[in-house]
């Protein structure tokens, strides 16, 4: 135990001191130089501060949605990964995310324009599709045990993956040139946000995902090794599958709601944690998270910075990353 709990503090301390810094360093990069000696310098008045405005109102906002959807669609891999045993699993799987896609792809489409808080009207039809497939995909899991049987779980969300899309596709062969190029670019996914609003508004369900997930991992240690073996040592089965669920789907619709169908990185760091840390949940789900956040904010400022002026989606440089990688998992576990 002494030794889980030191290497836990160790990985913790590397991975959370590497998104601290990415968060804190991606603000001061961009086609704009600024310095953050400038930025805090509290002899001028914000007004007259170039520095701080650019710093705190531009790029600030748009490095904690990354750490924030980076870190919550890192940890939802990990979780699903053990609930389904298959190390292919991606918090897209279950079809969450094409459920939140098809909401904002509503919105966009039939021009919704009412907003709420800070809250756009594509950001909370987003988050209302994805409680749709989840409310769909859990009840096609129940519909045939009495318990929660993950084959079941996963087939119903490959397939409500693969109608949701179709009926993404046909949602946008109705729509105008101008909004199928707003579609296109929000299904490649973008953190350019505008303001703090939708930050406030999707930390909560975050938040609430992540201390789910904070008491996944012994659970899940014994999970991902059969069922049976986890239900002989006292784990309560079908308890951990649902809190596994509902969690990793929150986080998943809360992610996308912000930050649009950001692809691989579900898949790509939990892998990449696991080479470095090794397979113990209570050391991979929060060195992923962290690194999951570190990760996301680094390809950002590669999407905002490699072709300046032009600003690429960030979805683009995560499947760029994560398309080989994919492509080498899947050798290597042939």
């Amino acid at each position: 135990m002494t030794s889980i709990r030191r290497r836990l503090a160790v990985w913790t301390l590397v991975f959370g001191g590497l998104a601290f810094i990415s968060v804190l360093g991606a603000p001061l990069i961009g086609t704009t130089p600024i310095r953050l000696a400038r930025v805090f310098d509290r002899s001028l008045p914000f007004a007259d501060n170039v520095d701080a405005q650019i710093f705190f109102i531009a790029r600030l906002p748009r490095a904690l949605a990354g750490a924030l959807v980076g870190a919550t669609l890192a940890a939802s891999g990990v979780v699903l990964q053990a609930l389904l045993r298959n190390p292919l699993a991606t918090p897209f799987t279950l079809g969450v995310s094409a459920g939140s896609a098809l909401g904002a792809m509503l919105a966009i489409t039939f021009r919704l324009h009412l907003s709420m808080a800070g809250v756009s009207a594509v950001t909370a039809a987003s988050f209302i599709g994805s409680l749709g497939a989840i409310g769909i995909v859990y009840g096609l899991a129940r519909a045939r045990h009495q318990g929660f049987s993950t084959n079941v779980l996963l087939l119903a969300g490959v397939t409500l993956n693969s109608f949701f899309s179709a009926l993404i596709l046909f949602v946008q062969y109705l729509a105008d040139s101008s909004e199928a190029l707003r579609t296109m670019r929000w299904l490649m996914g973008d953190l350019d946000i505008a303001g703090y609003g939708p930050l406030l508004a999707s930390l909560p369900l975050c938040l609430v995902a992540l201390l789910a997930f904070a008491w996944l991992p012994r659970p899940l240690n014994l999970l991902s090794l059969d069922t049976d073996a986890a239900a002989s040592r006292g784990v309560n089965v079908l308890l951990v599958q649902r809190v596994a669920f509902f969690s990793s789907s929150l986080a998943t619709g809360a992610a996308v709601s912000l930050g649009g169908p950001i692809g691989f990185i579900g898949i790509i760091v939990p892998h990449l944690v696991r080479l470095m840390v090794g397979s113990d949940h209570r050391i991979v789900l929060p060195a992923s998270a962290f690194f999951g956040a570190a990760f996301l904010v680094a390809c950002d400022v590669l999407a905002r910075t490699a072709m300046a002026p032009v600003e690429l989606p960030v979805g683009i440089i995560t499947a760029l990353v994560g398309g080989p990688f994919f492509l080498w998992l899947l050798v290597r576990q042939r």
